[in-house]
């Protein structure tokens, strides 16, 4: 079949490789946002799947937005039999999804219709879900609410971080997507429609959310620490306001207690801080303007007596 391939985030490129590497089909295009500022210097950068793209010279489209006529002209001009969307980053229009003669897929990083939205990532450790994995889906006009073709899913490892899990997702994404696109070439591809009552949403993440809020249970910020590493990230403010990040991981001891944010314990072991219920034992930081760092550099350069209290 003939498919358009559209995507920005690294997450699609693994499927994307498979796709072209495989053979089975012929991927005439690829449409990825346009280049970004990226770094202090504010350099252009270009997206994952379009290096991927311009290095097996796959012709690539950039258009500032998808809905524009300009662009709209493009993608019917490549007469796509299947449009593979994954972390394209705009909301398709109607007129896209319906452009393909047999299906608009999108790859979404979560088991459907569990966390839909713009972090789904993020969302199954914050959720301390047992599992995750890649959904192949029927695009239509709702907020990844179309019908359910086929799971890839896993089991989530204990220490699993946001990164680790954008990786075993993406990966899951290559296995995925093949068998899905064999069963519509067949015509024989499932559709399954979404339980409306089992879904959740997360929206969009920005640097704001990492703060770490110590009126909370110790298990629910450890979760934060893993599920935000390394976007947004996890920080909290020294009582000079001095932003101190935070990594993981991190160790929740359950017995511990104190007034919420308050230093329970401070050296070469770790910086013990109270929390809702238990407390969390930081393990590696970094201070504005510093390198990352175990506690004990930090501390010895910047002692936290006990009962300080920090956020």
């Amino acid at each position: 079949m003939k498919i358009v391939f559209l995507g920005t985030g690294d997450i699609g490129v693994p499927a994307l490789a498979a796709l072209v590497e495989s053979g089975a089909h012929e991927v005439v295009a690829v449409f990825t946002q346009p280049d970004r500022p990226f770094g202090r210097k504010g350099e252009l950068k270009a997206s994952a799947p379009k290096v991927f793209a311009e290095e097996r010279g796959i012709p690539v489209h950039q258009p500032a937005r998808i809905r524009e006529g300009g662009a709209l002209q493009s993608l019917a001009g490549y007469a796509p039999e299947v449009i593979v969307v994954v972390a394209y980053g705009q909301i398709l229009p109607k007129a896209v999804l319906e452009l393909p003669t047999v299906a608009c897929l999108n790859l979404h990083a979560s088991i459907l219709p569990r966390h839909r939205g713009a972090a789904p990532v993020q969302a199954a450790l914050l959720a301390g879900d047992a599992e995750s994995g890649m959904t192949v889906m029927y695009m239509d006009e709702g907020l990844d609410t179309g019908d359910i073709l086929s799971v890839e899913s896993f089991a989530l490892a204990v220490d699993e971080t946001g990164g680790s899990l954008h990786d075993r997702l993406a990966a899951a994404g290559s296995v995925a997507l093949l068998p899905a696109l064999e069963l519509l070439a067949k015509g024989a591809a499932p559709r399954r429609p979404q339980d409306a009552l089992a879904a959740s949403h997360q929206g969009k993440l920005g640097r704001g959310d990492g703060e770490l809020d110590w009126s909370l249970p110790a298990v629910e910020l450890e979760r934060r620490v893993r599920a935000f590493d390394p976007w947004p990230g996890t920080f909290a403010r020294l009582p000079d306001g001095v932003v101190l990040k935070v990594f993981p991981p991190v160790v929740i001891e359950a017995q511990a207690s104190g007034s919420p944010g308050e230093v329970l314990a401070a050296g070469k072991d770790g910086l013990l801080v109270a929390c809702g219920s238990g407390a969390l034992r930081l393990q590696t930081v970094q201070p504005a303007g510093k390198k990352r760092m175990p506690v004990g550099a930090f501390l010895a350069g910047r002692p936290l007596a006990p009962g300080t209290v920090i956020g």
